[in-house]
């Protein structure tokens, strides 16, 4: 018996390949349709050509406008026949041509007939496909055939009817807004298919009206639906009232949650689980309301049915990351899941258990999940590594364990993710658990020894030269880094000379070695490793002298470079030779979020620059450039900062405009980019009026006006204050554009002599403490906070109110500031009650800056947030936290 078995696994690969369309071509499909002209029909040759031009059309393949029409009037004489079978292939392949206005009507009349045949199956295709393929006027006629539909007896009739009323609500909503009573009657039907599509349409009509639903929720939630695909719909429906209406009463209740509750005793699975997945994920949802969806899910833990075992796993995942301690009466269930054959439940049984287990626990699941990693893809085997990491954080003292796991699984095979994932976990533990960092290191040593990633070698070697020299025996690990020069490619070798380098900047006792192996490097075929060698060698001094290393080299090797490289290549690349170094102070720092963009609406022409160059230093390199080109503002300095384009016009206006705020140290320079877009007129003596009356700190210095503005093409106008030295002062300016107009000869494209004075007025423009911030993002927040020391650093606690989400408040306060987000951590995971944030920056004065928020939800909407501000002045650290009590 079991030969046969085995030649039928065989055999399977070749019939899976085996398709019966395949090879199959338009043309020759489109010569067999000519058959559906037959006088006498073959209704399954006539099937069998219907199913390969589907196929064809849901391949992609396109009929050309006189294709398409000659098989739709061959197939409407399909018609005559009275076979069902062929008659179901004939809707579906109408559906799928969608035929113009002119061509409907010719299967219309069959259609309609269709609709009030006695046979159901025609009226319930007919119905299908005549919503999908008329157009409003058709529709009012045959509206009285779809209510009738609606309240049929026959739920196939009545479910086409309504989920057709769901397709026509997007294009025809008036007229399906007028069924709701009919829509009302077929929610009480007792075919379930019925009850389920007739709650989606009536919710999909009312869903604009918060009122409406609110009621409609109320009544049903009293009475009696009985289908569980409806009744699980109401309870999505009712999730979302709870979450609109506020979650609690004043009592203390919240409303429908017995609604909820009951249904959790129903007799169907997919109701069950959907309410108890809703109870879940309420908002401010205590122990004490979880306790009973908590207990349903943990039944299901050890249900028979894979697909039961893997929704209750991953909803108590989710349960887990913000309720750990509900979760925890069901870890010896999901114990069990850890040997399920299905990986994806055992891996969210594992991940789950590392987030709710204790510190008992730990060794114990080391042990399950070593045998089971073996047997998993590498994408379930990151989710893992990522939960022992959160665990070896939760637990600092089980570190040994946990990071003797991690390296065990880091000698293993598995693909980049995978390892680069093992590696950032040993990498956090190093800096998060000091007692960690002499054994990660050391397994960090021993992986690179066998390491096939360059990125991972490169990366590993920079921290090695961060924080191997600050362990007990620094030189331990010199023999890992130097085996690199002789067995690794270029760029792993460069790597391991810088970081030979910071070994010998910091510890004193080394410099005489790592100035031999240095000296080595110089006789490497790779030009990188050779001017590395030279490089390090001159800068440590490499005259054989021990002596201490000047601070400035230190700074130079372990400095955070705070240039962004985009910034730096362009510069470089717009450098031209001459007897004046290139200076690198001279480099932009900011960091964009993108490059400026020409903004066009439609209708709307470009304006501001020309054509600005792509890139974030290019655009701060042309405006300096364009800056300096114009004697009043010769004088002013360097530019510390160029702000984002902010449109002062409406899209569709006759003239477009928006203004470029430069900041200087003792000037700020409004740079209005103007579009003209009448064809019919010219602008002469263009500018802008500005108001400071209420930016008193603002003193008005020079404008300069643009002499002429052609239709189509943008232009600027400048307007120059002077305000008080390095003081990051806010003020408000009103703008109105004034003009001389002068009409066009369309025919000549002459204007006239003669012009008329006009003005259009503007949108105010602000000048706040945040355009007075560059984004300038470091490369190790940690190690750039602990170096800026606690001498001038200002903490305080704010109260946010309520927000829509945790994510919501830290966009916000991200975008007051205008400061560069570090390290990813502007985005905040979903589900979480705690978020910390790390900010960077340069203040004008060239000041550094650095904020760490930490954000947490206080009640149910409320957010609590704790800012604590390094920089290199105090001043500039009070400035952070006015900016945020004011803001």
């Amino acid at each position: 018996m079991a030969q046969p078995l085995v030649k039928k696994d065989d055999d399977r690969d070749d019939e899976a390949e085996y398709s019966p369309f395949a090879g199959i071509e338009k043309g020759a499909v489109l010569q067999e349709a000519r058959v559906f002209n037959d006088p006498q029909l073959d209704a399954r040759r006539c099937s069998q050509v219907i199913t390969k031009l589907l196929y064809l059309l849901n391949q992609g393949d396109t009929f050309t406008k006189v294709e398409a029409t000659e098989v739709f009037f061959a197939v409407t004489k399909l018609f005559q026949s009275r076979d069902l079978g062929l008659r179901r292939m004939v809707y579906l392949i109408i559906k799928e041509l969608s035929p113009s206005a002119d061509e409907v009507i010719i299967v219309t009349s069959s259609l309609m007939k269709d609709m009030i045949s006695k046979t159901d199956m025609y009226r319930a295709n007919s119905i299908r496909v005549l919503c999908r393929i008329t157009d409003g006027t058709l529709l009012t006629q045959i509206e009285r055939y779809l209510k009738q539909g609606i309240v049929d007896k026959n739920p196939v009739v009545a479910s086409a009817a309504l989920v057709s009323g769901i397709h026509l609500l997007q294009t025809s909503p008036e007229i399906v807004k007028r069924w709701s009573n009919e829509v009302q009657e077929a929610v009480q039907s007792r075919a379930a298919l019925v009850q389920f599509h007739a709650l989606a349409l009536l919710h999909q009509i009312r869903q604009n009206d918060r009122l409406a639903v609110s009621k409609l929720v109320t009544s049903l939630t009293r009475g009696n639906v009985r289908s569980p695909l409806a009744q699980s719909l109401l309870i999505r429906y009712t999730s979302q009232v709870i979450r609109e209406s506020g979650n609690i009463t004043q009592s203390g209740d919240r409303p429908f949650y017995d609604y909820l509750e009951s249904c959790l005793r129903h007799k169907s699975e997919m109701v069950i689980f959907e309410a108890a997945r809703a109870i879940t994920e309420l908002n401010g949802v205590t122990s004490r309301e979880l306790t009973p969806a908590i207990t349903v899910l943990q039944l299901f833990l050890s249900s028979s049915k894979p697909v039961l075992r893997f929704a209750a796993v991953r909803t108590l995942n989710k349960v887990a990351m913000t309720h750990a301690m509900a979760v925890t009466n069901c870890n010896i269930d999901m114990e069990s899941l850890i040997s399920d054959q299905n990986r994806s439940i055992a891996t969210l049984a594992i991940t789950t258990l590392l987030k709710t287990g204790n510190e008992s626990s730990v060794d114990r699941l080391m042990k399950q999940i070593t045998n089971f990693m073996s047997d998993i893809a590498d994408e379930f085997k990151i989710v893992v590594v990522e939960a022992i990491r959160s665990l070896c954080l939760k637990f600092p003292l089980k570190y040994r364990s946990l990071m003797n796991f991690l390296s065990n699984i880091l000698r293993e095979e598995g693909g980049f993710d995978y390892k680069k994932a093992i590696v950032d976990s040993i990498v956090i533990l190093i800096r998060d658990i000091p007692e960690a960092k002499e054994s990660g290191l050391l397994h960090l040593c021993e992986f690179i020894e066998d390491c096939e990633f360059t990125y991972l070698s490169t990366q590993i070697l920079h921290f090695l030269g961060v924080e191997g020299p600050k362990t007990s025996d620094p030189s331990k690990y010199i023999r890992y880094i130097y085996n690199r020069v002789h067995l690794e490619n270029a760029t792993v070798r460069a790597s391991a000379v810088s970081t030979m380098a910071k070994f010998g900047a910091s510890v004193d006792a080394l410099k005489p070695h790592i100035f031999v192996l240095l000296r080595r490097c110089l006789f490497d075929s790779d030009d990188e490793v050779r001017d590395r060698a030279t490089l390090y060698l001159n800068t440590l001094g490499g005259d054989g002298r021990v002596v201490e290393t000047d601070e400035d080299v230190k700074d130079f090797l372990f400095g955070s470079f705070d240039t962004p490289l985009a910034n730096l290549e362009t510069s470089l690349k717009n450098y031209e030779p001459s007897e004046e170094a290139f200076d690198i102070g001279s480099v932009p720092k900011e960091v964009k979020s993108q490059p400026l963009a020409e903004k066009k609406a439609s209708g709307k022409k470009p304006t501001g620059l020309g054509a600005p160059p792509r890139g974030p230093s290019s655009t701060t390199d042309s405006y300096e450039r364009l800056l300096l080109s114009i004697p009043e503002f010769a004088n002013f300095g360097k530019l510390f900062k160029s702000s984002e384009p902010v449109e002062l016009t409406e899209a569709e206006t006759e003239y477009a405009v928006n203004v470029v705020k430069h900041i200087f140290d003792r000037h700020v320079v409004f740079q209005y980019n103007s579009t003209n877009t009448i064809p019919e007129q010219l602008l002469e003596d263009v500018i802008v009026i500005v108001d400071a009356s209420e930016a008193e700190e603002f003193s008005d210095v020079c404008s300069k006006p643009l002499r002429s503005l052609p239709y189509d093409s943008p232009g600027q106008t400048f307007v120059a204050f002077e305000k008080p030295e390095g003081l990051p002062v806010a003020g408000k300016f009103s703008n109105v554009l004034k003009f001389i107009v002068k009409e066009v000869d369309p025919a000549t494209g002459e204007a006239e002599d003669d012009g008329v004075e006009d003005e259009y007025q503007l949108e105010d423009l602000e000048v706040v403490t945040a355009d007075y911030i560059l984004k300038v993002g470091v490369s190790n927040f940690r190690s750039a906070w602990e170096s800026m020391g606690p001498e001038n650093e200002r903490v305080d606690e704010y109260g946010l109110g309520p927000r829509e989400s945790l994510a919501e408040a830290v966009n916000t306060v991200i975008n007051l500031l205008g400061m560069q987000p570090c390290e990813g951590t502007e985005v905040v995971p979903p589900n979480s009650r705690s978020h910390t944030c790390l900010l960077s920056g340069v203040f004008i004065g060239n000041v550094k800056v650095l904020v760490r928020l930490s954000f947490g939800l206080d009640g149910p909407k409320d957010v609590a947030m704790k800012l604590s501000v390094r920089s290199e002045d105090e001043t500039v650290s009070d400035t952070i936290h006015e900016i945020v009590a004011s803001g």
